[in-house]
């Protein structure tokens, strides 16, 4: 008679409890880690910089990250994955382009806000369609969509500015909670950011979306619809930044070509300031929003002080590059001290 199957898979080591399902895949010291240099942050400027702990630059602060932290949220999941989209900006671009154009040919805004979801979700399907169906690497498709979709954006609308929007949008754009300085907006991103996170750490496709993220070969041999998984992250990945694209007109009140160039790098850099791993296979949604309050508290504090744009671009930049060295260095170090704890003794 043939002997039951009998998992090979060693029993747990002993250990702490499980972490709560909302913080899984991402280790707590760089959860941990992230919060702190938030309240370090936020702690010192507030002694350091006039003017920043004050009710109105916190909501100056929010309404400053808001598209960021709208484009973070499909982009944490899609870089867990392996993959990443640097087309988001571009996509903003090429949505506020079309906005503005339309709103001059005298459509109503009830219509148009509709239609440039539904590009976004569509130029988002495109970057989809190349990497699952083509099998090119996102990387390079994204590129390659990043500059199709900015020109696109100049095509439409060239060098001009669409800025006769109604008050009713653009005042309702930046207007703040009743009797507090928080805007409204706040609660948009609060409310996305707990359908993203319910999405990827408590539904077995989240869950699968690590499992990609760490060997996509075995999640395909598993049984998960890996390419079908990354196609609908990078479309919701395209309909956010549109969405992004939309509250960006309305709260600068100008539709144009240029709007947000430059801010994928932001979009990136606060992702993986929040813990995940640019290789794919670690992450979480309460590190990232950390990492995009970091990341804007940083350069709020920047700006007060007076410190010259290119200044702050090029902390941007040195953000994201300790970010993905220091995780790395970290790791090997780690890896170093395992290997060298289970080496044999030499010889006495």
């Amino acid at each position: 008679m043939t002997e039951p199957h009998v998992s090979a898979r060693p029993a747990p080591p002993p250990g702490p409890a499980r972490r709560p399902a909302l913080l899984a895949g991402v280790p707590a010291r760089r959860e941990t880690s992230v919060a702190g240099a938030l309240l370090v942050s936020v702690l010192a400027a507030s002694l350091l910089v006039d003017g920043f702990a004050t009710g109105r630059n916190a909501g100056f602060l929010i309404l400053d990250v808001a598209a960021v932290a709208l484009i973070a949220l499909p982009m944490t999941l899609v870089i867990v994955t392996g993959e990443i989209d640097l087309s988001v900006a571009s996509t903003l671009g090429l949505t506020s382009a079309v906005l503005g154009r339309l709103w001059l040919a005298g459509l109503a805004l009830e219509l148009i806000v509709p239609l440039c979801l539904l590009l976004g979700a569509l130029l988002g399907l495109m970057n989809g369609l190349l990497v699952t169906v083509a099998r090119l690497p996102s990387l390079a498709v994204t590129i390659g969509t990043m500059a199709l979709y900015r020109g696109l954006a100049y095509v439409v609308l060239g060098d001009r500015a669409v800025a006769d929007f109604p008050f009713s949008w653009t005042g309702g754009a930046v207007a703040a909670l009743p009797g507090t300085p928080v805007p409204w907006v706040a609660l948009l991103i609060a409310g996305l950011a707990a359908a993203f996170g319910v999405l990827l750490h408590a539904t077995a496709f989240g869950r699968s979306l690590f499992a990609i993220g760490s060997n996509a070969d075995a999640a395909a041999f598993a049984g998960i619809p890996v390419l079908r998984a990354k196609l609908w992250l990078f479309v919701a990945t395209g309909a956010m930044a549109a969405l992004a694209g939309v509250f960006w007109t309305m709260q600068y009140g100008s539709a144009r070509a240029d709007n947000a160039t430059g801010l994928e790098l932001s979009v990136v850099a606060a992702v993986l300031l929040g813990g995940v791993s640019i290789f794919g296979g670690v992450g979480a949604l309460p590190g990232v929003l950390a990492g995009v309050l970091l990341l804007g508290t940083i350069r709020n504090a920047l700006q007060l002080a007076d410190v010259p744009s290119d200044t702050l671009t090029v902390v941007t930049g040195l953000l994201l590059i300790v970010s993905v060295v220091v995780p790395n260095l970290l790791a090997r170090a780690r890896e170093h001290r395992r290997r060298r704890r289970s080496a044999p003794a030499g010889p006495g």
